[in-house]
């Protein structure tokens, strides 16, 4: 008798357990770059703790080359979200063409994270002195390119004429070709250039003139239909993306080595210590930019600076890097979903995050 009650209780676990898989709203995430530990380690924290299940959805990344790639996938409901730079949305309102059908639900870097980094004994000291110097970027095909040269024009400087810019390739690549001269200043997020830093760089970092501190970067989008016919993913996806940020913040090294076990080919060789504690900075540092403001006071999670993304805006148009033009700026970037990423207790989360 009790060999046929635990055989129906496993039965029964089975069904329920299969059902309630079945049960997770798949939701795939179109990434423009691969992950790296700053940026992807909220991620694999979710995995680890359960936080999109407990949200009821089955979360996979998919990498695209660059933002252009990646929101058509949006914009043909191909994937479910995307999280691409701000550029190529606008301008498709600005080209004369038909505006991509997408919005942004969720700012996912509302303090404007690149910059540009010279070596610590290069004479360039301002934006000014990058003039007639080789700027290295990714690639040509950067979205945050026109955000860039914008900078520049604003101190007086003419990309394509006394600035050039040279693809480098990304992270170490990029790295080389400063340290050996290929190029005067790389054109990479704060991240990227923390990582040269503590490798043992000594860098120089210039920053965008103000008007650009606010600026919309990178943000999940969402195909318009799915704002109206399933607002509920917005929401759920989210919050379970504010609550890996919180544990993150909470727990650092729990969502490094969370990340170096989703992608054991990212964990550096070496000295492990070492390697953790650069990573859990590199961490930290990203996540006071994200979640905290220049002053360090909490910001509120996913929020849109909506007057300030129209002064950048209007800056970009003012140095001609976007066509004059009306933008609805209210109708791409929206705050509708705001208040319920946050709805959650914290500080019971930051409790079972320090546990770990």
């Amino acid at each position: 008798m009790l060999k046929r009650i635990v055989t129906s209780m496993l039965l029964a676990g089975a069904f329920f357990g299969a059902l309630n898989a079945h049960a997770l709203d798949a939701v795939t995430v179109g990434l423009a770059i691969p992950p790296a530990v700053h940026d992807g380690a909220p991620y694999a924290a979710a995995d680890k703790l359960g936080l999109f299940k407990e949200e009821g959805l089955d979360v996979k990344l998919i990498i695209f080359q660059g933002a252009g790639a990646l929101i058509p996938q949006v914009a043909s409901k191909r994937i479910t979200f995307g999280y691409p730079t701000a550029e190529p949305v606008l301008s498709s309102y600005l080209n004369g063409g038909t505006p991509v059908p997408v919005r942004y639900f969720y700012n996912g870097v509302p303090a404007n994270t690149m910059e540009f980094a010279v070596l610590a004994s290069s004479p360039v000291k301002t934006l000014g002195d990058l003039k007639d110097k080789k700027i290295g970027v990714g690639a040509l095909s950067w979205g945050t390119i026109p955000g860039s040269r914008a900078a520049l024009r604003e101190a007086g400087l003419k990309p394509g004429t006394n600035v050039e810019y040279v693809a480098v390739g990304a992270l170490g690549a990029g790295f080389h070709a400063l340290k050996t001269g290929a190029v005067d200043a790389l054109n990479f997020n704060s991240s990227w250039d923390d990582m040269l830093e503590l490798s043992g760089t000594p860098i120089r970092r210039i920053r965008y003139p103000s008007v650009f501190d606010e600026t919309a970067g990178n943000g999940f989008i969402a195909h318009r239909d799915t704002f109206t016919e399933h607002p509920d993913l917005i929401v759920r996806f989210g919050r379970a993306y504010t609550k890996a940020q919180i544990v993150c913040q909470a727990n650092p090294a729990f969502c490094v080595n969370a990340f170096w076990a989703e992608h054991p080919e990212s964990k550096p060789q070496g000295d492990e210590t070492k390697n953790l504690r650069e990573a859990v900075e590199l961490v930290k540092r990203r996540l006071d930019r994200v979640l905290l403001t220049s002053d360090g006071k909490p910001r509120q999670a996913g929020a849109y600076n909506l007057p300030a993304v129209r002064a950048n805006l209007a800056e970009m148009q003012k140095v001609g890097e976007f066509p004059k033009g009306d933008v609805p700026i209210d109708q791409i970037f929206s705050n509708q979903f705001v208040p319920e990423f946050s709805r959650f207790d914290e500080a019971a989360l930051r409790e079972r995050a320090r546990q770990q």
